[in-house]
């Protein structure tokens, strides 16, 4: 039973991980010419998120990745993000759970929503914490 638990709850933080990386764009108003340009700022990304589960809070600072339980408020995993474009975050992470390496592609749905996808399949979504 705790294993199954251990299990569901480092599943979850891997979701997290890779939903809050996304955050991290915005669109400035028009360019010269007509265009929009792509701006991406740290205090989109950066901040707390959490699992739509309600199973761990993500932290997203200065490229730094961690994430926590919200019952225990122990450690779940901890690693780095960066941006790939515009719209798109990289988390690698170690889950100290698992004592796994795991990668995280997470798209930024708007400023307060991130969907993600583990190099394992998993799928999650992470929405920002005031």
């Amino acid at each position: 039973m705790l294993s199954r638990t251990l299990t569901r709850t480092a599943s979850v933080a891997c979701s997290f991980a890779g939903l809050t990386l996304l955050a991290g764009c915005v669109i400035d108003a028009p360019a010269p010419g007509g265009g929009l340009t792509p701006r991406r700022t740290a205090s989109a990304v950066e901040g707390n998120w959490g699992d739509t589960g309600g199973v761990a809070t993500s932290r997203f600072r200065n490229g730094a990745f961690t994430s926590y339980a919200n019952d225990t408020g122990n450690p779940l995993a901890q690693g780095s993000y960066r941006y790939v474009d515009s719209r798109t975050i990289e988390i690698n992470f170690t889950s100290l759970v698992r004592q796994q390496q795991v990668r995280t592609n997470c798209l930024l749905v708007n400023n307060t929503q991130m969907n993600c996808t583990s190099n394992t399949g998993s799928q999650f979504t992470l929405v920002r914490r005031a």
